[in-house]
């Protein structure tokens, strides 16, 4: 199947997910994972209609995505992978949002690095859910100190929490991981409600990956980041 079919199938996924738990369509972002992927495959997603990207390496998405978004205005290009800190400043510059701030020094640095910045950075805090290997922070805690960080960096505006649940057939698993990133989102919302003009919110719930994302999008997620049921498996 074509990458234009692929997009099609994941929409009729979508459709019938958001059916069957009562959600609307427009209530959640696909996000296409680009990793190791040509820009001759990221170039067939957008003219199937895709807006939204993501990588996971800073080099890599500057050096494809350069020409792409001078040809094709509208795009926005997220970092979902973790990001190091002498890395911040080209992330600031090529990146429209960093979904992965995963700790306190990000945080800090990017604050440094957006200054120069036309309008804020958006963010998003990786709460860690899943595996050991992965990164995020590892509970409450921790993500309300990163947030008090944030708020207190102009250049900064968080838009929610992403997260990546364990790599699992067990489906109470996957859930739980997801109900973790709901709870703390209500538990932010609260200690951190957003201001009334708006600037920054919690309102971004970046759940679900190819093998889980219709079980995010029963928990709530609002934005998905899908690789390899859009492009294939990744070439190396």
């Amino acid at each position: 199947m074509s990458i234009a079919d692929n997009i099609e199938n994941i929409e009729e996924r979508i459709q019938k997910a958001c059916a069957a738990c009562g959600r609307k369509r427009d209530e959640i972002t696909l996000v296409g994972v680009t990793k190791f992927q040509p820009i001759e495959s990221v170039m067939e997603a957008w003219q199937a209609g895709l807006r939204y990207f993501g990588e996971n390496r800073v080099r890599e998405a500057a050096e494809k995505f350069a020409a792409f978004r001078e040809s094709c205005p509208g795009a926005e290009l997220h970092l979902i992978g973790s990001l190091q800190r002498n890395k911040a400043k080209a992330a600031v510059e090529t990146f429209d949002c960093v979904q992965s701030v995963d700790r306190e020094s990000i945080v800090l640095e990017l604050g440094k690095r957006a200054a120069a910045r036309r309008g804020p950075l958006p963010v998003l805090l990786e709460l860690h859910t899943g595996e050991e290997s992965k990164s995020g922070f590892p509970g409450l805690d921790e993500l309300f100190r990163a947030v008090e960080l944030v708020l207190a960096c102009p250049a900064l505006a968080v838009r929610g929490l992403m997260t990546m649940a364990p790599n699992t057939a067990g489906e109470g698993l996957i859930r739980s991981s997801f109900r973790q990133v709901v709870n703390a989102q209500k538990e932010l919302e609260r200690r951190f409600p957003p201001p009334a003009g708006g600037g920054w919110n919690w309102s971004c719930l970046s759940m679900g990956m190819s093998g889980d994302f219709e079980i995010a999008i029963e928990e709530g997620s609002t934005l998905m980041r899908i690789g390899s049921a859009i492009f294939g498996e990744r070439v190396l």
